[in-house]
């Protein structure tokens, strides 16, 4: 909670995704057929999947960046999704004859995903309301990294007003990727990191980033916690709570959702990692993507323990 005692809100940019999430024992081979052991139909998408916990980590969330056609299904079976998740839908820009994204995952046997998706590319074109609009009782900005095309501007203005900028990485970024330096904090994963960089290992990574932004930054490696950079530029590291993962799938915008959060609320960096690592552990020990998402005072009995 923050020093006010009204909960921090935090603004989510994204691209929201229909998922259709197929449970079987082992991913088929190509050409061949399996049969899913259980169905399960969600909202998705990096930024929802995060909106989604820090709503139920008791933060306020509220959501900004393109959706298809008000005529297509899937935008609606979303806007449904986060009008139960109490995620606020106000800055959503329908895009009229464009489709919302959809994926395909396949979650086997030992939790891990395989999954196809398809995102309209004229979406990257949308255009979003005015920062004032936007950045309004935000005490912070969380974005997906692929979205940088559309929102460098406002995370530039945001950073100007003094509010952070996390930047969820879940792909490899340019050097020269305007979020690099709009960015107060940047989250990547192991691999993104190395291939971003050029680099194949965590650590040097993260060095050589350095030099190119002032942004604090920070790789997450599954059960092998997260490794960061401190205010002297040297590595630190935060262990990962040990679960029986059954499903990975969104646990990475879990983290980031729940680090933005709990950053929003006052949070030095090891008590935030901490956190958004228990998080991401409770949402990996149990099935159906970012909605598996756990509630603070689940959270806050793992760290109690």
């Amino acid at each position: 909670m923050a020093a006010s005692g009204i909960a921090p809100r935090i603004l989510c940019i994204g691209i929201p995704v229909r998922d259709l999430i197929f449970r079987v024992e082992a991913v088929p081979e190509r050409g061949s057929k399996a049969n899913a052991s259980h169905l399960a139909e969600i909202c998705g998408g990096n930024a929802l999947n995060a909106a989604i916990a820090i709503a139920r980590l008791g933060g306020r969330a509220a959501f900004a960046g393109p959706m298809g056609d008000a005529r297509e299904t899937s935008s609606g079976f979303i806007l449904e999704r986060m009008a139960a998740e109490g995620i606020e839908p106000t800055h959503i820009v329908r895009m009229p004859g464009l489709m919302t994204p959809v994926s395909a995952i396949m979650i086997d046997g030992a939790g891990e995903r395989t999954l196809t998706i398809y995102r309209d590319p004229a979406l990257w074109h949308v255009k979003l309301p005015d920062a004032n609009d936007l950045l309004t009782d935000c005490q912070a900005v969380l974005v997906e990294s692929r979205c940088g095309a559309f929102c460098i501007d406002l995370c530039t203005e945001a950073r100007r007003r003094g509010v952070p900028v996390i930047v969820g990485v879940d792909r490899a970024m340019a050097l020269t990727d305007g979020l690099l330096t709009a960015a107060s904090h940047l989250l990547f994963a192991s691999e993104h990191v190395q291939e971003t960089a050029g680099v194949g290992d965590d650590a040097a990574a993260l060095k050589r980033l350095a030099a190119l932004t002032p942004a604090f930054l920070a790789a997450t490696r599954g059960p092998r916690g997260t490794i960061w950079l401190n205010e002297t530029g040297e590595p630190e590291e935060t262990a990962a709570f040990p679960v029986q993962a059954v499903d990975t799938l969104g646990a990475g915008d879990i983290f980031h959702g729940a680090f933005a959060l709990r950053l929003a609320e006052g949070g030095g960096i090891p008590e935030t990692l901490r956190f958004a690592a228990a998080t991401a552990a409770l949402k990996c020990a149990r099935h159906g993507g970012g909605q598996a998402a756990p509630q603070r005072f689940e959270v806050e009995e793992l760290l109690a323990r």
